[in-house]
């Protein structure tokens, strides 16, 4: 009885091989179509967590530990830092969006435009 060989055996080796490009390729087409989502989130999330913090920490008088506990879930990823001189907080996503609040007086905390932002970089 004979049997079929094949000229090029594949070994396991090749076979993971080809399998994890296939995935690096899979996951880049994803990011390249969720992109925009992936960065309006990220922008949201640190607009959201600078506003919540500022208030927090400069109308409620609380330290920047205890006002971590007030983001909502989905929000651990956004990075914290505190400008007690300024009254300012700044939140970000790495590499994605970064977003400040400040306390204005009798207005309370407000955002600071991208204008604003990049005149304090």
């Amino acid at each position: 009885m004979a049997t079929a060989t094949s000229k090029f055996p594949m070994g396991k080796r090749r076979i993971a091989f080809i399998a994890a490009i296939a995935l690096l390729a899979m996951a880049l087409i994803w990011l390249m179509f969720n992109f925009a989502d992936l960065k309006g989130n990220a922008r949201l999330g640190s607009s959201y967590m600078a506003h919540v913090t500022c208030s927090c920490r400069y109308i409620q008088g609380r330290s920047l530990a205890d006002c971590a506990k007030d983001g909502e879930a989905g929000t651990e990823i956004v990075r914290i830092s505190d400008d007690p001189e300024n009254k300012r907080v700044t939140a970000s996503v790495p590499f994605l969006a970064t977003a400040m609040a400040q306390r204005r007086g009798q207005y309370g905390c407000q955002q600071l435009n991208d204008a604003e932002m990049d005149a304090l970089r």
